[in-house]
């Protein structure tokens, strides 16, 4: 049996992708990228804005019409999506077989058993419980990276957040347990670990009665074969002395942090039920900065949240301004059904929340492109990721890029390289937020 599958959403959702993947390998259950072979579908959805909800709902409806008229003979749906409409998806989608909720994908195998056989299911546990998959999961990013989803669930109840009502409290997943998957990875190949969660920072909390972020990374910094680690999601308040001497002494983690910030106008930051002040947030930054120079900072902001006056927005684009972030994104507040925010008064237009979007982004690019102008001259590692079509080519990412979010390098040489090498760059051009590089044995980095 051949199972198409579709992952949508965050990295955090891929790894239960990848999960899932390999309980099916187990039980026998072979893949395919394309929909004429597929005797299922699996789709794991999201939900946490309106964009992603969209995007979740027409691909489970473009794939109900080829279960309906193609040799498909199951269709399976799993994620936040079918954790949060779960009656919906069954009731009004009568060709999904089956609904999977977020902490019940252990048991996909024996959904799938059960929908080509011709029963229709749900399955659903404990949105608190941790799941427990006792198999090896199925690295679906190319082989040289992986995300290492630490803890899950969250327990912050942000104003305009959905995650604590589809993922459960915050749950972390113990060390043992994390770094025999970090050992696993290596052995197959994965030199970058990305460490992921709703929030890493608070990592052993409940395990330990304390964060245990820095020790599980210094664990993780004697796994043979791992030569990156980069950690995600890092909320600024939670962020210790021990962790920023952590990543400013261990070589293999990457000089790069993700600080989810939302916004700089206090009034906005208590109105979202964030636990930091601007002065805080300029305050962590700078220790930051001192204390690791080359430090790549990404953060994301959100415009237009309910009750947000242009004053609000102008303290925004003046921090913005200020701080320099090396990378950032900007969402428009997306107004989510059983959040505290969507009820709030003084709602955003839609048109003047992407303007506002829009005029934070110029700002950014303003800044990326002169930071892409100032990296020219110097010498980096680079992650190799592929051959340019055509091209005596490569693209590659830095320490300070994730995939998928972040810049690309591209590297000019004659040299036959590998997907996954480690080389030695001299940055010879810049394009807006892509540098240009070629190869270079001598020089520090």
């Amino acid at each position: 049996m051949k199972i198409l599958c579709i992952s949508l959403g965050c990295d955090k959702n891929l790894v239960d992708t990848e999960k899932m993947l390999g309980l099916l390998r187990r039980e026998g259950y072979e893949f395919t990228d394309d929909e004429a072979e597929a005797d299922a579908i699996l789709i794991n959805t999201c939900c946490f804005i309106g964009d992603a909800k969209e995007e979740s709902v027409n691909t489970i409806l473009e794939m109900a019409q080829w279960r309906a008229s193609g040799p498909c003979r199951a269709l399976v749906v799993t994620g936040c999506l079918a954790q949060r409409y779960r009656e919906e998806i069954l009731t009004e989608i009568p060709e999904v077989d089956a609904v999977v909720g977020t902490s019940a994908y252990g048991e996909i195998a024996e959904v799938f058993d059960k929908a080509l056989k011709g029963e229709r299911s749900e399955s659903f546990a404990d949105i608190n419980a941790l799941p427990e998959i006792r198999t090896d999961r199925i690295v679906t990013t190319g082989g040289y990276y992986a995300f290492l989803k630490i803890a899950e669930g969250c327990g912050k109840r942000c104003t305009y957040c959905i995650i604590p009502s589809l993922r459960g409290s915050y749950r972390s997943v113990p060390m043992e347990e994390l770094l025999g998957e970090a050992r696993t990875l290596a052995r197959q190949g994965v030199k970058e670990l990305i460490l992921v969660a709703q929030e890493t920072t608070l990592y052993g909390v409940d395990l330990y009665g304390e964060k245990s972020l820095p020790r599980l990374l210094r664990e993780l910094c004697r796994v043979p074969g791992i030569q990156w680690i980069r950690i995600q999601y890092c909320y600024p308040e939670e962020i210790t002395e021990e962790l920023i001497d952590v990543i400013a002494e261990e070589e293999k983690i990457c000089h790069y942090l993700d600080l989810p910030i939302q916004h700089a106008s206090d009034r906005i930051l208590k109105r979202m039920g964030r636990r930091t002040t601007q002065e805080s947030l300029r305050q962590i930054v700078g220790r930051l900065r001192e204390r690791i120079p080359d430090i790549a900072l990404r953060t994301t902001l959100i415009s237009g949240f309910p009750g947000e006056t242009q004053e609000d927005h102008e303290i925004l684009m003046d921090f913005v301004n200020d701080m320099e972030f090396e990378r950032l994104g900007v969402f428009a507040y997306s107004q989510e059904e059983d959040t505290p925010a969507a009820s709030f008064p003084d709602q955003i237009p839609e048109e003047l929340k992407e303007a506002r979007r829009d005029e934070v982004m110029e700002l950014q690019q303003e800044i990326a492109f002169d930071q892409s102008e100032a990296m020219v001259g110097r010498v980096l590692e680079v992650l190799i990721e592929g051959r340019v079509t055509g091209e005596n080519a490569y693209v590659g990412r830095t320490y300070m890029d994730a995939p998928g979010v972040d810049g690309l390098l591209f590297v000019n040489t004659d040299e036959e390289l590998m997907t996954g090498d480690f080389v030695r760059v001299k940055v010879t051009g810049a394009a807006e937020y892509d540098l240009i590089g070629e190869i270079c044995e001598e020089g520090s980095i």
